[in-house]
């Protein structure tokens, strides 16, 4: 019997589609499965999709479709073109949307690897310490000019009380500028006197107490952060909010992402950007 299905099956141009029909359902009605009753139950799985209509969302240019069509236009008038249709609008607003999210997500890297700290790290150890050495040269210089001052100011203390008769108009500027640098010195003591004078008419100051860590302050007034059930003057939530970190990129940044790109490393928009 068979054989004289496959027999039957090779002779039938069509195919033998009905018998190959009849088989799968012998099979599945072998393995206790009755096609019905699926077929019955995914309609009724998926039947709050049927009858619905489904469409895309609108596809909105990144830029403003009307001036990017005039200098496309424009240049397109430079090389012989006179019409140009809107697809390609779209696409070149789409593209520029595109190469945009590339080049922030690449300069927010490298500012996140610039902002990276390495001093807790056990991997690491400090070969040396800028900032402790411009400082040291800062507290020299503040030295050195505090020592010319103190020269410069006994040179003029001693000029002013010089009493000689026959004055020299070098003598005469120097006992000028002495006069001057008193009268700046008195005018700095009597504000100085002025501000202790009115802190102590204030009194001593009161320490600001701290926001409660549920307290929103919006125009100086506090708002509290209640639960669902609560309302009005309740306890404020003791949950804190984690504040959003921001990444700033500086114009070093992007000088070092044009640097690393192939198209950009040798621009006339790089080297602008090294003369700023």
């Amino acid at each position: 019997q068979v054989s004289a299905n496959q027999k039957n099956k090779l002779n039938d141009p069509g195919g033998g589609s009905f018998r190959d029909d009849d088989d799968i359902n012998d099979v599945a009605s072998m393995a206790g499965v009755n096609l019905n009753e699926e077929s019955a139950r995914i309609m009724a799985t998926n039947s709050d999709l049927v009858g619905t209509q489904i469409q895309s969302c609108k596809d909105e240019p990144f830029l403003a479709a009307i001036p990017l069509h005039k200098r496309i236009l424009e240049t397109a008038k430079k090389l012989g073109i006179t019409d140009v249709p809107a697809e390609v609008v779209t696409f070149i607003s789409h593209a520029t949307q595109n190469r945009l999210r590339t080049v922030i997500e690449k300069v927010t890297v490298i500012t996140q690897h610039r902002m990276e700290s390495y001093k807790d790290d056990e991997w690491y150890e400090q070969a040396t310490d800028v900032r402790s050495q411009l400082k040291f040269f800062e507290q020299l210089e503040r030295l050195e000019k505090q020592r010319k001052d103190e020269q410069e100011r006994e040179i003029l203390l001693k000029a002013a009380k010089s009493r000689s008769r026959q004055e020299d108009p070098e003598q005469a500027r120097l006992k000028q500028k002495a006069k001057e640098m008193q009268q700046q010195e008195l005018a700095q003591m009597r504000q100085r006197d002025a501000n202790l004078t009115a802190l102590a008419a204030i009194g001593p100051r009161k320490k600001r107490k701290l926001d409660a860590p549920g307290l929103l302050t919006i125009g100086g007034e506090g708002v509290g952060l209640c639960g669902g059930s609560q309302a009005g003057l309740g306890t404020a939530s003791p949950r804190q909010y984690p504040r959003q970190k921001i990444t700033r990129v500086n114009l070093r940044d992007f000088i070092f992402y044009m640097e690393q790109e192939r198209d950009m490393s040798h621009s006339l928009l790089l080297y602008r950007a090294l003369l700023k």
